[in-house]
C-alpha cells in the first residue's frame, strides 16, 4: 500500500491535506481476443480496471489491423488493475485457466493466430514465479499440454479506443452474442 499525501494550498490561512492510501496491482493476460478477456475480469470483484491492449511483440504502438497480419509478434492482451485486498494474483489465475482453453497454439475457438495465443505477462519476480506454479498446478485439470507462454512483460501498448468496454458497449454484437456470453454464463458472470 501506497500512501499518497496531497497538500492544497487554497490562500495563505488555508491548507488541506489529503492522504489516498493506494494499494494497487497490475496483471496482464493473454487468452484469445481480448474483448473476452475484458469481460470476464471486468466481472471480478476487486478488479478496478481492464484495459484491452497488445503485448509480446516487437512492434511500437502497434495497430489493430498490423496486429491481426501476425507480423508484429503481439497478442491480444487485457491489462487488469486490481486491489490485492479484495481479489489475490492468484485468485486472478485461476480464473484464467477456466476463462479459455490453454492447450490450443495460436487460437482460442475460430480466432486462430499468434495474436489469440494463450500468454501471461509478469511485472514482478513474484507474478512470475506464482504464474508458473499456478501453470504446474492447471495442467492436473488438462489432457492436452499447456502451451501458455509466461514472460516478464517488457511493454504494455493500449489497444484503440473502439475496442475498450467492448462487451459492455456492444452487447448486441454477434460476437458479443455467440461468444463472450456464452463463456459469461459458463463461468457463471452472468
Amino acid at each position: 500500500m501506497l500512501p499518497i499525501m496531497l497538500r492544497l494550498k487554497l490562500n495563505e490561512n488555508e491548507v488541506y491535506s489529503l492522504v489516498i492510501m493506494e494499494n494497487r496491482e497490475q496483471a496482464v493476460f493473454g487468452a484469445g481476443c481480448f474483448w473476452c478477456v475484458e469481460a470476464v475480469y471486468e466481472r471480478i470483484p476487486g478488479v478496478l480496471s481492464v484495459e484491452a491492449g497488445y503485448a509480446g511483440g516487437n512492434t511500437t504502438n502497434p495497430t489493430y489491423e498490423q496486429v491481426c497480419l501476425g507480423t508484429t509478434g503481439h497478442a491480444e492482451v487485457a491489462r487488469l488493475t486490481f486491489d490485492p485486498a479484495k481479489v489475490t494474483y492468484a485468485q486472478l489465475l485461476e480464473l484464467f485457466w477456466q476463462a479459455h482453453d490453454p492447450t490450443t497454439l495460436n487460437r482460442q475457438g475460430a480466432d486462430v493466430g499468434t495474436q489469440y495465443r494463450s500468454a501471461i505477462f509478469t511485472y514482478t519476480d513474484e507474478q512470475l514465479r506464482l504464474a508458473g506454479r499456478s501453470k504446474t498446478e492447471a495442467q492436473k485439470h488438462f489432457r492436452d499440454p499447456i502451451v501458455t507462454e509466461i514472460q516478464p512483460l517488457k511493454e504494455f501498448f493500449p489497444a484503440e479506443n473502439y475496442h475498450q468496454e467492448y462487451y459492455r458497449n456492444n452487447p448486441n454484437a454477434p460476437y458479443c452474442m455467440f461468444v463472450i456470453r456464452p463463456k459469461l454464463k459458463k463461468l457463471h458472470l452472468e
